[in-house]
């Protein structure tokens, strides 16, 4: 009898990595493989990347030399290794160069649905429900990395959903680089095609929220999550990551008035700082992002708020970081990932301006607003999946 060739997956990253590797899970398991124990005992090694700061790019290729040394150090064959996650944005030379080891490399778009996650956790699941970014945050490596942003269509979600119900999951989190804005019909150009286009000034990035058309009536990801509410055998719905500058009123009431809904809302800021927040380009103020905040807590007052936020973003003040120390008091926030700002080469960020913040100055950023949202809630803090 031949034996079954075997798989592991290495996950770096966020949620949406977590949920990418399920589902290349599935696309092995549904070729015949099997998943091995651990790296040191697979005929393939996916090693599914992040980019979004340079430590993590670091941390893959850290792991892929221990993973050689290994080998060599044994006198045997390595596994074949497949790179796949956002470090794709560097593109195929400059990877194999970057990690000569790698035997392949899969784009991240092309990680599908052809076959059903893998999915370890029984009682929750991962739900993407669009892939890319059409968002223009002049800091972000995502639009590089993952493409355009696309839909799922609401069939092919809602009969994951019904497949998950019936296998028993009664927990579901909606993932996409920004699930307000699923469904929306979208306008614009790429930011790739922009920025190919020679050079290029701040102004000429066009806002976030202009590359959707607003939406008649009530927005499609409220209608969505509507749908699965509807069924009686789910009891919890979360969804990341949202954004402010598309946070409908009427998201706000569902999420008010829908009780499936988690009660911890993700709602990332990035600074307190307009200036700050015009130069990275988010598309909104401090004054409408507490707008929502008001709103959420009046929709009901056991709604609790985490965030995002980078310190140290090219040309950062004192002056600017205290208005973000500023918002931290005002906006009460239970749980804040707290990032200091780190150029990823592409960006427009990388193209505009220096990063002219020393690193003990970020580092000190870090740690007074880590103090002021996080260790402050230590015994507090939501479950955050």
């Amino acid at each position: 009898m031949t034996k079954k060739k075997s798989f592991y997956i290495h996950t770096f990253g966020c949620q949406s990595n977590k949920s990418d590797s399920e589902r290349i899970a599935g696309d092995y398991s549904a070729r015949g493989y099997v998943e091995a124990k651990d790296w040191k005992s697979c005929d393939d090694l996916i090693v599914n990347t992040c980019a979004v700061r340079q430590r993590a790019e670091h941390r893959a290729r850290s792991f892929l030399h221990q993973v050689v040394v290994y080998f060599n150090e044994l006198g045997k064959p390595r596994p074949k290794i497949i790179l796949t996650g956002c470090m794709v944005h560097h593109g195929y030379d400059q990877l194999y160069k970057m990690m000569p080891m790698v035997d392949e490399i899969l784009p991240i778009n092309e990680v599908g649905f052809n076959a059903a996650a893998i999915r370890k956790d029984k009682k929750h699941a991962w739900v993407p429900i669009s892939v890319g970014c059409n968002s223009f945050c002049t800091y972000c490596i995502v639009p590089y990395s993952r493409g355009r942003e696309k839909s799922r269509s609401f069939e092919d979600i809602m009969t994951e959903v019904a497949n998950l119900v019936e296998a028993g999951y009664s927990e579901i989190t909606l993932l996409g680089m920004n699930v307000n804005s699923w469904g929306l019909e979208k306008v614009g150009i790429g930011v790739r095609k922009l920025m190919m286009n020679g050079e290029f000034n701040r102004e000429d990035l066009p806002s976030n929220q202009s590359q959707y058309l607003s939406p008649k009536g009530t927005p499609p990801f409220v209608k969505l999550l509507q749908a699965i509410s509807a069924y009686d055998e789910i009891t919890k719905i979360r969804f990341m990551s949202s954004n402010p500058w598309d946070f409908h009123d009427e998201l706000i009431t569902e999420i008010g008035t829908n009780k499936k809904i988690d009660r911890f809302v993700h709602l990332p800021v990035q600074s307190g700082s307009d200036s700050v927040l015009y130069r990275m380009n988010r598309g909104y103020t401090r004054d409408h992002y507490m707008d929502i905040v008001r709103k959420l807590r009046t929709a009901d007052p056991e709604i609790v708020i985490g965030t995002d936020i980078v310190v140290g973003f090219p040309g950062e003040t004192d002056e600017e970081f205290a208005e973000t120390v500023d918002l931290a008091t005002q906006a009460n926030w239970k749980v804040g990932f707290i990032a200091m700002y780190s150029p990823r080469p592409g960006t427009a960020s990388w193209k505009l301006y220096e990063d002219d913040v020393p690193h003990p100055v970020k580092k000190k950023r870090w740690q007074i607003l880590d103090q002021i949202i996080n260790k402050d809630n230590l015994d507090n803090r939501p479950k955050v999946i």
